[in-house]
């Protein structure tokens, strides 16, 4: 700056591929190790800071993760950033506690078995040094707080062992003539127990010492008997006091202090269920505007709705689709719509969803169509009636921002992962493989303006056209599927889940 001007640089492009790395892995399987079911993680979440990770699994446990390479770097960490220096730092997470959160249970009125699987897990906020976090399985939602508590021990008795005797009452010579003497405060001493002539020569109280801290997971609220049908998300709100939950066919609100009581915001059930057309598969609040949510359908439209406008919300503020293409309709369209997961982007002005096979960006503020797509398994199309016939074409894949809303990501079979920049001009698409080698290809295609958005991001169909062979020119595997990854809130780290081991990469 010279003389008041002020100096413009140009534009920056897109920001470079990240190159990721493979950081830890709880619970690898050796090799042949069979993989029991109530160990498989259903559900992973960070807390709004990073510094924990909570996973829950088809057995009903919750899981948590400290992280603990930031409480030893803080310092270090304030002076780079007074240097403006990047700060280059190995995100480590040790294991913390474990609890039961839900146990399988029988609906008698119902004939129905209520399987002990953690649907979903959302963090709320902390409190005096506790942790605070709804879990939920099909039916019920817990409230959990988990604390440290200090272990309390007696380390001095009360009289010394040689003058003890019985349960610790002193040896003494009585008279069973003798009326029975009285306590100071009014009370009466037990039957074996009298007090030696002139009185007790010392009276030592036990003290209690507190040495050790153990962890401490207690339920505090139980919202239960809400839901005729199985719960598929909960999102807590901004205003920190109610969240939701909901399931096929109904959205209810809660406060997070009343367990007994909800409000039904959304019902979207008809007074026939012939008429059914379409379920509720994923609800999530706004980040920063607590009147606001989104929730999604099995057709594959997203539908934002304000708190304000009603009670019950039977009409959205904005509906988001994407037309069909006129010729493209076939005998799996609509099954392949079907939305599996939507997330707000941190700022709360973007949304992403994730279809059987694509990623969809959409800006709320434009709801014509989606702003980017991201074909995240385009070489699957040729067999979709085999993932028909052996259901996997109903897998419900989530998906993630990064905390800068730069990049997105989601899991697909043979425990790949993709990771696509969604910033302006990017080409990014990596794949990768949840192992200790997660670098599988990296796609870098040279930038294009005249190409469409949809062929930019689309991976490189090598191999689309061989039978059983993905992008990479590997055979791929239906059964094992990367269903749920969570991206760290403030860095550029993601923790997926291969089955019943918790793998995290960082760039």
């Amino acid at each position: 700056m010279n003389g008041g001007d002020e100096v413009v640089t140009a534009p920056a492009g897109p920001p470079q591929p990240l190159d990721w790395k493979f950081s830890q892995v709880f619970g690898e399987r050796t090799a042949g190790e069979e993989v029991q079911e109530v160990d498989i993680i259903s559900a992973i979440e960070f807390d709004k800071t990073g510094d924990h990770l909570a996973t829950g699994d088809r057995g009903g446990r919750v899981v948590l993760f400290e992280r603990t390479d930031t409480k030893d770097h803080d310092a270090l960490r304030r002076d780079l950033e007074r240097m403006d220096h990047p700060i280059n730092r190995h995100p480590e997470f040790r294991y913390k506690t474990e609890f039961q959160s839900h146990e399988p249970e029988f609906d008698y009125l119902k004939s129905l078995e209520i399987e002990e699987k953690i649907n979903k897990i959302r963090w709320c906020q902390t409190a005096n040094g506790a942790l605070f976090l709804l879990s939920t399985n099909d039916k019920t939602i817990k409230f959990w707080k988990v604390q440290e508590k200090k272990v309390k021990k007696i380390s001095e008795m009360n009289l010394d062992p040689p003058k003890a005797v019985g349960n610790g009452c002193v040896a003494s010579s009585s008279n069973s003539n003798s009326p029975t003497p009285g306590l100071a405060n009014g009370g009466s001493p037990d039957n074996d127990f009298s007090f030696p002539p002139g009185g007790l020569p010392s009276l030592r109280l036990p003290v209690v010492t507190s040495q050790e801290t153990n962890l401490v997971a207690r339920c505090r609220r139980v919202y239960a008997h809400a839901h005729d049908y199985h719960i598929n998300s909960i999102s807590n709100n901004s205003d920190g006091e109610t969240f939701i939950s909901a399931d096929d066919l109904r959205i209810n609100l809660w406060n997070l202090e009343i367990s007994n009581q909800s409000f039904n915001i959304v019902d979207v059930k008809p007074a026939n269920m012939e008429d059914l057309t379409e379920v509720i598969t994923s609800a999530e609040f706004h980040p920063t505007h607590c009147n606001m949510l989104a929730y999604s359908s099995s057709k594959g439209s997203i539908r934002l709705i304000d708190l304000r406008q009603s009670a019950l919300c039977d009409f959205h503020a904005k509906l988001f689709e994407e037309p069909e293409a006129p010729g493209s309709r076939s005998f799996f369209t609509e099954i392949i719509a079907s939305i599996s997961d939507i997330k707000f982007a941190k700022d709360g002005r973007y949304m992403l969803s994730r279809d059987y096979m694509t990623l969809k960006l959409w800006d709320i503020n434009m709801d014509s169509g989606p702003v980017s797509t991201f074909q995240v398994h385009e070489y699957l199309r040729p067999k979709l009636c085999d993932l028909y016939e052996n259901d996997s074409i109903f897998d419900k894949f989530e998906c993630c921002l990064s905390g800068d809303g730069l990049r997105v990501a989601t899991g697909s079979y043979s425990n790949l992962f993709r990771v696509f920049g969604c910033a302006p001009g990017s080409t990014e698409a990596t794949t990768l493989e949840a192992s200790k080698n997660p670098v599988r290809r990296q796609v870098q295609m040279p930038s294009r303006p005249s190409r469409s958005l949809s062929s930019i991001t689309r991976v490189v169909r090598r191999g689309a056209e061989t039978s059983g062979v993905d992008a990479n020119g590997n055979s791929f595997d239906f059964t094992t599927k990367l269903l749920h990854l969570a991206w760290h809130p403030t860095e550029n780290s993601i923790a997926c889940a291969a089955a019943n081991s918790l793998y995290m990469y960082y760039a």
